[in-house]
């Protein structure tokens, strides 16, 4: 197999890294999506208990609608990953010589000498050979497969933890209240959601947190906007 398919992983560490980054992802959706319905509902002058089954409807609705679509997302990428590994155990047993040859100049591609790039091929291929291939020639270790229900599941949960800041927010404070300390606790907790996203990424903080907190800021304010038209035109 000389083509490069499959998605490029790395050691454990990469891959819990990724699952972390996923996290505070998720739970950055579940504070934009939520603060934007439940601010646009208050725009409307709506009562808590409407603005509870608004926020809680969306809650769950965005919760489960992350959760399945990780779930697909994933279990295509490892059926894809699965079908490559598979492919390659069948080259391994029909050419070991030809695959063998193969990542041999998979090494001096990389900028080993032919023959250092001989010997890592051979002892590797003697330790696992479908190991050495799939993560030399693919990008894919075959112990760190990705999970579709661990997936799932991260999403559910950190979707849900997300939804929960302005779910309370909006719900606990005074009528007059809710707007302004939602739009603070939002803004603040977008800042370091934007602020952990870029630290597991290794870039700089700060534009990472500027994307956060204007992109909110916009969600919330077009949605707060549209609950207030909605509301003068009689549609509540």
């Amino acid at each position: 197999m000389g083509n490069n398919s499959g998605n490029i992983h790395g050691n454990g560490l990469g891959s819990r890294l990724n699952w972390l980054r996923a996290g505070v992802l998720g739970a950055n959706d579940g504070i934009v999506s939520t603060a934007g319905l439940v601010v646009g509902v208050a725009g409307a002058q709506a009562d808590s208990n409407a603005l509870l089954a608004a926020g809680l409807a969306g809650l769950l609705s965005g919760s489960l609608s992350m959760a399945s679509g990780e779930y697909v997302s994933v279990s295509t990428q490892r059926d894809s990953e699965q079908a490559a590994l598979t492919l390659e155990r069948a080259e391994l047993k029909a050419t070991p010589e030809a695959e063998l040859q193969e990542l041999t100049d998979l090494y001096v591609a990389k900028g080993l000498t032919p023959e250092l790039a001989d010997e890592v091929a051979v002892q590797l291929t003697a330790h696992d050979a479908l190991a050495a291939h799939a993560e030399t020639e693919l990008g894919i270790d075959p112990a760190e497969l990705t999970h579709p229900w661990h997936a799932a599941l991260s999403s559910f949960l950190s979707f849900t933890v997300g939804a929960l800041l302005p779910l309370l927010a909006i719900v606990l404070p005074s009528r007059g209240m809710r707007v302004p300390v939602t739009v603070l606790c939002v803004l603040v907790a977008l800042m370091i959601c934007g602020w952990g996203s870029a630290r597991l990424g290794g870039a700089p903080p700060g534009r990472a947190i500027s994307r956060n907190v204007v992109g909110g800021a916009l969600a919330m304010a077009a949605t707060y906007v549209a609950g207030v038209l909605l509301s003068a035109s009689g549609v509540s």
